[in-house]
């Protein structure tokens, strides 16, 4: 069954049209406007194993929030649409990704009750990432998580460079959700819930 999903959105602020493939290679044409987030992105695909499309105009003339938060909704949304009644899913997964002298915990539970926890402490002096708000990071999470429906916990174990720190935060939320999202062969037809339903 194609776990796939595309969705477009309009505002006065951005307008957004993603595709992506869970099941995918982890490909990516990604284009925000924001160079680091577009890495971010990449990053996100790449190591989630997730085919990726993203186009975006955004009101970057204002600033990057809009165009950050609104992202995170739509792909959050794909992956909704993307994982259907969730039938086979393994769930719940986590990740520990270092780079460098950064590391940083993933946790997901793919249990349809959007929560964030976000505890990744970025150095003060570093505000900015090239155009990019370090603080932006929680706000495209918390979208992210929000419209996905999942439970997502966000630890910054250790770090003092801002740019390793928020990447090595996309890559272990991208290896926790590749692993959440997996099919379980034992449990293929099976919805992972006591209650048959998420």
């Amino acid at each position: 069954m194609s776990r796939t999903a595309t969705r477009e959105r309009k505002t006065k602020e951005t307008e957004i049209r993603v595709t992506l493939d869970l099941d995918g290679t982890g490909e990516s044409r990604v284009a925000t406007g924001i160079g680091f987030f577009d890495h971010m992105l990449d990053a996100l695909a790449r190591h989630g194993g997730i085919d990726l499309e993203v186009d975006c105009r955004g009101d970057l003339h204002i600033d990057a929030h809009h165009t950050v938060e609104d992202v995170g909704i739509v792909i959050g949304g794909c992956v909704l649409d993307a994982l259907g009644d969730k039938r086979g899913i393994t769930r719940f997964a986590d990740a520990t990704v270092p780079l460098d002298e950064a590391l940083v915990r993933a946790v997901v539970d793919v249990s349809g009750r959007p929560f964030l926890h976000f505890d990744l402490p970025l150095p003060p002096d570093q505000p900015r990432i090239g155009e990019f708000d370090a603080s932006l990071s929680a706000e495209f999470w918390r979208a992210f998580a929000t419209e996905a429906r999942i439970t997502l916990h966000l630890d910054g174990i250790r770090g003092d460079n801002a740019h390793h720190i928020v990447e090595a935060t996309f890559k272990a939320a991208a290896r926790a959700l590749a692993a959440a999202v997996r099919i379980d062969p034992r449990r293929a037809d099976v919805v992972p819930s006591t209650k048959g339903a998420l």
